[in-house]
Parts: structure tokens; sequence; C-alpha cells
């Protein structure tokens, strides 16, 4: 199982390190026609290979038996589930920050413009973090599943 968290651990710090040389050093050239989609195409090919990482450990996951441990620690299959457990919130707080971006930005705006907005320009930001708060609910609930 450990082959499965390395290989996992060093695609992703790979995946990493080649955003940041990208940054550091964009391309000059023009990008062929099949690479204008370029970061749909990054999530689909990082996202399917991270599925077939974790499809291919399940057994290796589901085969070991719950043993006590005594308080020295808890079992791969509970580690992997609290990992399943805050990706909830995780990918709220993400959702939650994307959507916040544009919606702040226009409620600045618009409270330049008129100030008397101010209370409407709240409730779409509050809209926009509830959800960040339904993500946390729903890894309360699942944390309490555990």
């Amino acid at each position: 199982m450990s082959w499965l968290i390395a290989l996992m651990g060093f695609s992703v710090a790979a995946t990493i390190a080649a955003g940041i040389w990208l940054e550091m050093k964009p391309r000059r050239l023009p990008s062929p026609r099949w690479l204008k989609g370029g970061v749909f195409g990054n999530f689909l090919v990082f996202g399917l290979a991270m599925a077939a990482f974790l499809y291919m450990g399940v057994q290796d996951v589901m085969a070991q038996e719950v043993a006590a441990t005594g308080g020295s620690g808890i079992s791969m299959a509970v580690g992997l589930a609290l990992i399943g457990i805050g990706l909830p919130t995780g990918l709220a707080a993400i959702g939650a920050g994307i959507a916040l971006g544009p919606v702040g930005a226009a409620a600045l705006a618009v409270i330049a413009e008129k100030p008397e907005m101010f209370g409407r320009t709240l409730i779409y930001m509050g809209l926009a973090e509830g959800i960040a708060i339904y993500g946390l609910v729903m890894s309360i609930l699942l944390l309490g599943k555990l």
C-alpha cells in the first residue's frame, strides 16, 4: 500500500512542480489546436489518474483485517476514510473561493456607485459563502458515521 501512497504523492508533487515551472517560464510558441483546453485536460487527466491509483489500492485496503490498534494509531482504512471526510470541506472551500471572487468584485463596484446597495451585496456574499458551510456540515455528518 505504501507504493500507492508514494506514487500518488509523487504525481501531486510533479504536478505542482510543473505548474510552478510553467508559471516561471511560460510557452512563447503558438499552442497547437489540441492544447487549447489545457486546464480542463489537465484536470481530467490528473483526476482520472488519481481515481485509477485509488482503484488499484482499494483491494489492499479492503483485504486488511481490522485489528485492535491498542492506542498505537489508526488503520489505513480509517485514514483513507478521514481523508474522504475532509474532501467535502476542502472542495467546498475552493468552490466558495471561486464564487466569492467575481461576486466580491461586483459588490465593490456596486457599493462604489450606490452605497445604499451594501445590504444586498452582503446577501450575495453570504450565499456564495454558504457553499463552504454546506461542505463543513457534510464533513461533520460523515464524521459522525465513522
